[in-house]
């Protein structure tokens, strides 16, 4: 194998092997916590900009597929493992995961003590970092280590996005298994819009799973435009990077919406419902990336485990003073996971319900959206 560098922003250089494509790669190193389901992660659109690290000390003894992906490639920078599986052992691999990287240009890097990496980005945080399979000196890594940039405040929802709406009518793999059956079948199905900040194709399945009718469309979308494919619901969905990048001019076309539909957002989508009722949003230290978070339902009292993936959140006190109730805690450090409005129609999930591969403790929420909309839910009910 050939040789790899990675350089973190404050001068620490480690030395492995390179995998995947060659060249150079250069995003915010953050790290993930799961076990498997890396496929999922390399093609999770809420990764752009972004340098994977997964702590797991194995990855892609199963290879990689043409199925198991959450958009059309993988979006990842860079790709960081401790140890490249030698096999890719799964009648449905079509690829090892050297091949599938190679295949989309992702420079990876192996053979590096990525615990230590990690404590490192658990004692400093998230920084910047760039993989390299270039023949540098230690003196031209720690230059380039000084030049790497940021991606605060950037808007990385640009380069996700679709580039044109589209009506998505595929269901949760297992519905394929049960005669292709909705949980829903009456003929007149809710219309629900989907803002696309970075959408997974999981989400999407599980909207239509659940009895909607699915119209995604380009982020950037005007209030006009989607009042004239007369929607029942909106929905927001993950995205990449800083929502405070978001430009506010998009941000009144998408409040238009949200005060005459029902809504639910996740992840980035909370966070951008947070801006719009001007809610305060703050960086983690080094995020919740994983598939292995308990979060309390306020609201039941119930612990859920959940798949996480995001770097900002929105702050308590700033939500609960803009009209909204915190329906969801994480147990790790208290932060927000979940929130509704008091008097509109509007909920949201900091994490992933849709997880694939992930638990399922939260697929619930998609259910309960379409209650909401079709009115099996009363939203005055504040203490539901």
């Amino acid at each position: 194998m050939k040789k790899a560098y990675l350089v973190l922003e404050n001068g620490i250089i480690f030395e492995g092997c390179s995998f995947g494509s060659e060249g150079n790669a250069i995003g915010e190193v953050v790290f993930n916590t799961s076990m498997s389901g890396y496929q999922e992660i390399l093609t999770n659109p809420s990764y752009k900009g972004q340098i994977v690290l997964m702590t797991y000390p194995q990855i892609g003894n199963y290879g990689a597929n043409d199925i198991d992906i959450e958009s059309e490639k993988p979006i990842v920078e860079g790709f960081i493992v401790k140890e490249l599986s030698p096999i890719s052992s799964n009648f449905r691999s079509k690829y090892t995961l050297d091949e599938y990287l190679k295949k989309y240009s992702i420079v990876g890097i192996c053979d590096i003590d990525t615990r230590y990496l990690t404590k490192i980005l658990r004692q400093n945080g998230s920084m910047m970092g760039m993989i390299t399979t270039q023949n540098y000196t230690k003196d031209e890594l720690i230059a380039q280590s000084k030049k790497l940039g940021t991606i605060i405040g950037k808007d990385l929802v640009q380069y996700v996005t679709c580039s044109s709406s589209y009506k998505w009518e595929k269901p949760l793999y297992r519905f394929d298994f049960e005669n292709k059956k909705t949980l829903h079948s009456s003929s007149k199905k809710p219309k629900v819009v989907v803002y696309d900040f970075g959408t997974k194709r999981n989400i999407l399945r599980h909207l239509y799973s659940a009895g909607f009718e699915v119209i995604v469309v380009n982020a950037y979308t005007s209030y006009k435009d989607i009042k004239k494919l007369s929607p029942d619901a909106i929905f927001l969905s993950n995205g990449p990077g800083d929502p405070r990048g978001l430009k506010d001019e998009y941000l009144k076309e998408i409040k238009k919406a949200l005060l005459e539909y029902p809504t639910f957002g996740i992840c980035f989508g909370l966070q951008i419902i947070a801006r719009i009722f001007k809610a305060e949003i703050c960086k983690l230290k080094f995020g919740h990336h994983g598939a292995n978070h308990p979060v309390k339902n306020l609201l039941t009292g119930k612990i859920e485990i959940t798949v996480q993936n995001h770097n900002y959140i929105a702050t308590a006190d700033s939500l609960e003073n803009n009209g909204f109730m915190v329906t969801h805690k994480n147990l790790n450090d208290d932060s927000i996971e979940g929130i509704k409005h008091k008097n509109l129609p509007i909920f949201a999930v900091q994490y992933h319900p849709e997880a694939s591969a992930g638990p399922h403790d939260s697929q619930y929420l998609f259910g309960e959206f379409y209650k909401m909309v079709t009115g099996g839910i009363n939203w005055e009910n504040k203490e539901q």
